[in-house]
C-alpha cells in the first residue's frame, strides 16, 4: 500500500472520527449531530468555504488548489445517513442510539471524505476546485434529489463527480468499479387488498384476501419468466406480507410490499405496467379491491468508461495493480448517487475490507484499516485530475 503521507499519519485521528461517528447514528435528513461535525472538521482544516443546509442536513465545503489558474472543478461525494437497525455487535464503540446503527458504513465514507479534506486542504497541490459533497438521507429518502433541488450543482458546478462505498467481502484494500451500467435502479411497491372475512369454517361467505394475496404473488413472479427478456435482469422480491389475527378467522384485509431492481428503464415501465394489469384483473375477477402503491426510488448508476479509468488509475497508485479490478460485475444493489450521475459525469467505486457480516446487518462491523485508504484514494483522484500545468 501507498498510502498518502500525510494522511498515513493520521489513521489513529481518521480512526477516533469514524468510532464517534458510528456511536452516534442517525436516520436520513435528522444527521444534526454528524453534520455539525463535519462543519467543525472542516473549519479546523481551513477549508476555503463551507455551506450548509443543502439538502437539509448537508454540507459542501470548497478547496481551492494553490495555483490560482485553474478552473476545473472535482467533485468527492459521501453519505452520512444511518439505518433503523439495532446492532448487534458487541463493539467498545457500538451505537448508543437504540433502534440505529450504521450498518451500511456511510459513517466511514465520510470519514473518509474528511481525511481526503484534511489532506487537500494542507497540501493544495492540484490546480483548481475540489468540491466536498456530505449527503444525507441516501437510504431511499432521496437525499441526493433533496440536494440537487437544493441548488446544488448550480451552485457548485462539478465537471466530474465520484463515489466510494465499502464491500465487506474479506478482502481487504481491494478496490473495484463496473463501467457503464454499475448499479440496479429500485422501485417499491404495497398493495393492499380489501376482501370480505368470514368464519374459518365458512369461507364460502368470504372473498378471502389471502388467496387473492398468494394468486397475485405467483402471478406477479411469472412476469420475469414470461415478460422479461432472457437476457435482461430484473428483481422482483415480496418481503412482506401481513394479513389476519386469529386461527379461526379469514381476515378482510391482506396487505403485500415488495421491491424491483432493474437495469433498463424501457423495461421496469413494461414490468411497472403488468403490475398493474395483474391486480386490476385480479380487483375484477374476485369483486374486491386492490389498490398498488409503486414509486421509484434510484435510478440505475451508469459510470462514466473514461472517468471509471482515470479514477482506477488514482486509486492503483495507493493499493497497487493487484489489488485493482476494472471490470467488476453490475450490482443489483442500489445507490442514490446515480441521481448526481444524471447531472454530471462521474464514477462510483467499491473498496474492499475484512468484514465478513453483509451490508444492512446487526452484525456488520467495518475493517477500519481501509479509512486511509479510501481518503487517500479521493485526494489522489483530485490531484490527478487537477494536475499542475
Amino acid at each position: 500500500m501507498n498510502i498518502l503521507p500525510e494522511i498515513s499519519m493520521n489513521s489513529k485521528y481518521l480512526e477516533e472520527i469514524y468510532k464517534d461517528l458510528h456511536s452516534h447514528p442517525e436516520l436520513g435528513f435528522e444527521e444534526e449531530r454528524t453534520s455539525q461535525i463535519v462543519q467543525k472538521k472542516l473549519k479546523e482544516y481551513g477549508v476555503d468555504e463551507i455551506h450548509t443546509q443543502i439538502g437539509k442536513t448537508g454540507v459542501v465545503g470548497i478547496i481551492r488548489g494553490n495555483d490560482g489558474g485553474g478552473n476545473r472543478r472535482i467533485g468527492l461525494r459521501a453519505d452520512m445517513d444511518a439505518l433503523p437497525i439495532q446492532e448487534d455487535t458487541g463493539l467498545s464503540y457500538a451505537s448508543k442510539v437504540d433502534g440505529k446503527m450504521h450498518a451500511c458504513g456511510h459513517d466511514a465514507h465520510t470519514t473518509m471524505l474528511l481525511g481526503a479534506a484534511k489532506y487537500l486542504a494542507k497540501t493544495r497541490n492540484f490546480s483548481g476546485t475540489a468540491i466536498l459533497i456530505f449527503q444525507p438521507a441516501e437510504e431511499g429518502q432521496g437525499g441526493a434529489v433533496k440536494m440537487l433541488d437544493d441548488g446544488l450543482f448550480k451552485q457548485f458546478p462539478c465537471d466530474e463527480i465520484y463515489g466510494i462505498h465499502n464491500f465487506p467481502n474479506g478482502k481487504n484494500g481491494e478496490i473495484g468499479i463496473c463501467k457503464g451500467k454499475a448499479m440496479a435502479g429500485a422501485a417499491i411497491f404495497d398493495i393492499n387488498i380489501d376482501g370480505i372475512g368470514s368464519h374459518a369454517a365458512m369461507p364460502h361467505q368470504s372473498k378471502d384476501p389471502i388467496i387473492i394475496a398468494h394468486e397475485l404473488i405467483t402471478q406477479t413472479q411469472s412476469i420475469l419468466s414470461r415478460n422479461v427478456p432472457p437476457l435482461e435482469t430484473i428483481v422482483l422480491s415480496i418481503t412482506k406480507i401481513n394479513a389476519g389475527s386469529a386461527f379461526n378467522v379469514i381476515p378482510n384485509k391482506c396487505s403485500i410490499a415488495g421491491t424491483i431492481r432493474y437495469f433498463s428503464d424501457e423495461v421496469y415501465e413494461m414490468v411497472e405496467q403488468r403490475f398493474k394489469n395483474i391486480c386490476k384483473g385480479l380487483e375484477l375477477s374476485n369483486d374486491v379491491k386492490i389498490q398498488l402503491s409503486i414509486k421509484k426510488l434510484f435510478d440505475v448508476l451508469v459510470n462514466d468508461d473514461e472517468i471509471s479509468d482515470y479514477y482506477m488509475d488514482a486509486a492503483e497508485k495507493i493499493v497497487g495493480e493487484k489489488n485493482i479490478d476494472r471490470n467488476q460485475l453490475p450490482s443489483t444493489g442500489s445507490e442514490d448517487f446515480a441521481d448526481m450521475l444524471r447531472h454530471v459525469k462521474g464514477a462510483y467505486c467499491f473498496i474492499s475490507h475484512s468484514g465478513k457480516a453483509p451490508l444492512h446487518s446487526p452484525h456488520f462491523t467495518l475493517d477500519t484499516n481501509i479509512l486511509p485508504i479510501g481518503a487517500s484514494v479521493l485526494a489522489k483522484v483530485v490531484e490527478d485530475r487537477l494536475v499542475k500545468s
